[in-house]
């Protein structure tokens, strides 16, 4: 059966599938239209190296990789490990789909022992770009339960975990998956009073507020994001002074005025000074969290500026560390150099408006900025940067497809070109900041993406991006450059841009002779225009096209594993099958017995003679089943009690109190043993002592 086109592929090193209920619940509540498909028992590293294997055809999906290194103590957890990290390397050079890594957690007892040979793979991955790690430790930070792990279960069908942490499982891979396809925020609007501290500072004065260790926390939370390339940005009701006055008076804040990208605190609506912000910064509403602790405020934000997501920070204050720990819209897949530049970046960028304000125009504004322009083939380390760039850059974008790091690699390996646009000049470097992929076919070079960070725009780059194309071109003897418009609302800069230069074909392909592209140059108008101006052109409103999540919901109500399994429990309950006669439980032990069936069948009742199978049973929860008999009721039963005939609630209270019974046997027989190596005079002295008490 072939793959869906965006597939969960899943590999283990141990039996995984009660992990599918878990996914399934997650991608429901993401939005997300995911096929869940696992691969043959114990193939993990056939997956990972198989070129028509499960991962191999999941070209639009992503791949997870299992692996628990208590399955390789006897072939040697060193060993092994070393071959998972030459397996995944492997990997990430050839699979289209990202690849989630998770080491999952082993029995205390090995924890030290597995420190080394995680460090190792950690170390081994940490270049990869295609390829995201969940580690023990992450999965404990935020989904901690207990009981963990289930020894019986590990011995009846190498099922080594609890339910419930198999839903902690799927609900960290859920979360990985979220970061790794959904656009980032890029910006965090923070209002001030009761949000940044306690207490007013217009009313209580600025050296009357307290930053208590909730709002202490949202402050370190917040600077971490900052130093992970979000923007901050102020956006409160409030007299600007009192504000600067109230961050002078309490140096223990561990952020800063400065740390703030831009800022907008007046008595105008937020959802007014959220657009004013968007349009400071040069970027879509839709890239903005607001953090009130006033939910009709967000409310009103949320109404007057739809694009953004307005975050209502918890009525008791205790409970923010575990709010913002738990909002999904946070995470990063992964966060690159250029995101940790970012805040700098802005801050030079301010200085170029500073500069180009002194301009007499355009022209003198360009030659002033030193401008220095790089473009050269793609290195490896940069492939993150150019999945990035696809995924977020809008306005100078000819075609805007988002494309993974793994998509990326897969039209390098197809045979596509990647060239990097690096610009720098007097104020500081932009940094990797646009990204052209193509082709050449028969006399022409094909362009497949052509894309440029908002922050270079208006300075010529773009121009010289073409160039270097009809360079190439000439170079390899091609006739022309071919570069085609996918046109929307977002990337009319890049319309207007190519218009500049031709008029499309019918198939709405601009189609330069290569001699034409080549000798492209930029020639500024005299009529001055600043920075900000040349940014804002040709951006208009334009509806969201992110999904919409209640990541409050999911912070609120869904961040407790028990919770999330008590919801697919009640969501997948089944209705009762019809039935002339119902067998009540006879016995405690059928009362037990059809309580413990009922849970794990999630079925509204059992009788003691309806078949396990026929409920909906399979062989996982058969194993689960056994697991709680023995944990409950002290029995160990195999599976064979499942398979060798009608298994029902009645046969199974048979064979556990026939368990039971063999069981006291053997203690009988024990003590007979034990009496038997007692002399005489021994034995009258026990029976002595047995009276005597």
């Amino acid at each position: 059966m072939p793959l869906d086109d965006r597939a969960i592929a899943i590999s283990a090193t141990f039996t995984a599938e009660a992990i599918q209920p878990g996914l399934a619940f997650w991608t429901g509540e993401l939005g997300l239209a995911y096929e869940i498909r696992f691969a043959g028992y114990n193939t993990l590293f056939q997956q990972l190296l198989d070129p028509v294997g499960l991962f191999a055809c999941n070209r639009g999906g992503i791949n997870v990789a299992l692996a628990r290194f208590e399955d390789w103590l006897a072939a040697g957890v060193d060993e092994q490990v070393r071959r998972l990290a030459d397996a995944i390397r492997a990997a990430a050079a050839s699979l289209a789909a990202p690849l989630i890594v998770v080491v999952c957690p082993p029995k205390p007892q090995y924890q030290e022992a597995f420190v080394a040979p995680q460090e190792a793979l950690r170390e081994a991955l940490a270049g990869l770009a295609s390829v995201h790690a969940i580690w023990p430790a992450d999965l404990e930070a935020l989904y901690p339960v207990s009981p963990m792990h289930d020894p019986h279960g590990e011995e009846l069908g190498h099922l080594p975990y609890t339910p419930v942490f198999f839903v902690a499982l799927a609900t960290a891979i859920a979360r990985k998956i979220h970061a790794i396809v959904t656009p980032p925020y890029k910006v965090t609007a923070l209002d001030c009073d009761e949000t940044l501290w306690a207490g007013i500072c217009g009313e209580d004065g600025p050296h009357g507020v307290v930053l208590d260790p909730p709002r202490q926390a949202l402050h370190e939370f917040m600077a971490d994001r900052r130093r992970e390339g979000m923007l901050l940005a102020l956006c409160s009701k409030n007299n600007e002074e009192d504000v600067a006055e109230t961050f002078r008076a309490h140096p223990e804040m561990p952020l800063r005025m400065e740390d703030f990208a831009a800022r907008r605190i007046n008595w105008d609506s937020k959802g007014a000074n959220l657009g004013a912000l968007a349009a400071d910064l040069g970027l879509g509403i839709d890239s903005f969290i607001l953090v009130d602790d006033n939910p009709k405020e967000c409310t009103e934000a949320q109404a007057e500026a739809p694009g953004i997501l307005a975050l209502s920070l918890p009525a008791l204050a205790s409970d923010i560390p575990g709010f913002l720990k738990h909002i999904w819209a946070f995470d990063r897949a992964r966060i690159t150099e250029e995101d940790r530049r970012r805040p700098d970046l802005y801050a030079q960028r301010a200085e170029r408006a500073r500069a180009a304000g002194a301009a007499h125009n355009l022209e003198q504004f360009l030659a002033s900025l030193g401008l220095e322009i790089g473009i050269a083939p793609m290195e490896r380390a940069q492939l993150a940067r150019v999945a990035q760039l696809t995924v977020r850059t809008n306005q100078m974008n000819v075609t805007p497809v988002r494309r993974t790091e793994a998509e990326v690699q897969a039209l390098l390996a197809g045979g596509a070109e990647c060239l990097t646009v690096s610009v720098k000049d007097r104020f500081g470097d932009y940094g990797l900041t646009g990204a052209i992929l193509f082709q050449t076919g028969g006399p022409a070079l094909k362009v497949d993406t052509f894309l440029l960070s908002c922050r270079a725009l208006g300075r010529g780059v773009e121009h010289r991006m073409v160039a270097r194309l009809g360079e190439i071109a000439l170079e390899r003897g091609l006739e022309r450059v071919e570069i085609p418009l996918a046109a929307g609302p977002r990337n009319r800069p890049a319309a207007l841009f190519l218009e500049s230069l031709r008029t499309a074909d019918a198939d709405g392909v601009f189609r330069l002779p290569a001699a034409q592209a080549a000798g492209v140059r930029y020639r500024p108008g005299i009529v001055p225009r600043s920075v900000e101006t040349q940014e804002k052109a040709g951006r208009e409103a334009r509806p969201t096209g992110r999904r919409r999540i209640d990541y409050v919901r999911i912070a609120t109500e869904l961040r407790d594993p028990n919770a999330v399994l008590e919801r697919i429990r009640v969501s997948t309950r089944r209705t009762p099958l019809p039935r002339a006669s119902f067998d009540w439980p006879r016995t405690p032990l059928e009362k037990d017995l059809v309580e413990l069936w009922t849970g794990l069948l999630n079925v509204p009742a059992v009788g003691i003679h309806d078949n396990f199978f026929e409920l909906g049973g399979h062989s996982l929860l058969a194993v689960q089943l056994l697991s709680r008999v023995r944990q409950i009721h002290g029995v160990d039963l195999s599976l064979e009690v499942v398979y060798s005939g009608e298994f029902t609630v009645a046969e199974l209270a048979k064979a556990v109190e026939l368990k039971e019974i063999e069981q006291a046997g053997a203690d009988y027989q024990d003590l007979l043993q034990e009496l038997e190596d007692l002399s005489d005079e021994e034995v009258r002295e026990l029976l002595a002592k047995e009276q005597g008490s």
